[in-house]
């Protein structure tokens, strides 16, 4: 039998769109953040040990939410999706913490984007989600931005571009899965269950290739899983107050916040490519946001001698 969203949670009087806006941009702070992190560490850790001390630790954290969680019965379907969506998170996560150790943090990220292309497609045959204009001008342009800045073709692929290429696709599995999960779970819970599941897909291949972590990457990582953590919550947050393909524009904001990560902090080339697919994003991010903006308004107020309920 069908679960519908009246069974579950309250329905929601229109998609806040503001709100959706903003927890996205929040969620691209801190994933940057803790990329940055990650890029320090180096990869003297095995990429699933680090990302399982990760989730290790989170699981801690959100151990009385997870606790809480589990005394309800989710129906059998709802923990086949969060079953599902763990295991693409988490080997994802393996290939990204891999790459980020290997390659430049704007290219990781660049790279990453591909993901919005199964991401909005995906919305469309399987949430329903309108591909309106101005939301596919604002993906394409982003996505322009992008490969701009990667420039394909023009340099060899390495190890590391693959593994990254190869996240991508996980990653959008893992995105949808969580937008349809917001009609059936908070967001609190949504990212405590999905720790569950990533720790228990990472831990045996982190028990396969352990090897003992010095106290200061074990803190390391316990600073990574605490803002990565807050950063999951952001992003269902917005998955669950606007449609993906008006929120994933502003995830393009992250590229120019890894680029000048990059270039500050681990001092990273910059060249004019990377200027000029910057300048893209961040027009396409504007864009995107001043329109649905604008058409969020036009919902709210009547127009001019209409009826004001």
């Amino acid at each position: 039998m069908a679960i519908s969203q009246q069974e579950t949670l309250p329905a929601r009087s229109d998609n806040r769109t503001l709100e959706g806006i903003g927890w996205m941009f929040v969620t691209g702070l801190c994933f940057v953040t803790f990329t940055g992190i990650i890029r320090s560490l180096g990869s003297n850790l095995p990429a699933v040990e680090s990302a399982f001390i990760r989730y290790l630790i989170g699981l801690v954290l959100l151990a009385p939410i997870i606790i809480k969680a589990f005394k309800v019965r989710l129906p059998r379907k709802v923990l086949a999706g969060f079953a599902l969506r763990g295991l693409a998170h988490g080997i994802a996560v393996i290939l990204w913490f891999y790459a980020m150790a290997r390659i430049p943090i704007a290219e990781v990220t660049a790279i990453g984007y591909t993901s919005t292309i199964f991401i909005t497609l995906g919305a469309a045959l399987f949430l329903g989600e309108k591909l309106r204009l101005r939301r596919m001008m604002g993906v394409l342009a982003g996505l322009a931005g992008a490969m701009v800045i990667l420039r394909p073709g023009f340099q060899e692929i390495s190890i590391g571009q693959i593994a990254q290429m190869a996240a991508a696709p996980l990653f959008a599995i893992s995105y949808l899965l969580a937008k349809r999960l917001t009609d059936f779970a908070k967001p609190e819970v949504i990212v405590a269950i999905l720790t569950v599941f990533c720790t228990l897909v990472l831990l045996p291949g982190a028990i396969m290739q352990w090897q003992t972590p010095t106290l200061n990457e074990v803190m390391w990582l316990g600073l990574v899983a605490i803002i990565a953590t807050l950063g999951h919550y952001t992003f269902t947050r917005a998955l669950q107050a606007a449609p993906i393909s008006v929120t994933q524009p502003i995830t393009f904001l992250q590229l120019v916040w890894a680029t000048l990560l990059g270039i500050i902090v681990f001092n990273e080339p910059l060249d004019i490519y990377v200027m000029i697919g910057g300048g893209i994003i961040v027009a396409a991010a504007t864009y995107i946001s001043h329109r649905e903006a604008k058409a969020a308004k036009q919902q709210i107020t009547p127009p001019a001698g209409g009826a004001k309920f």
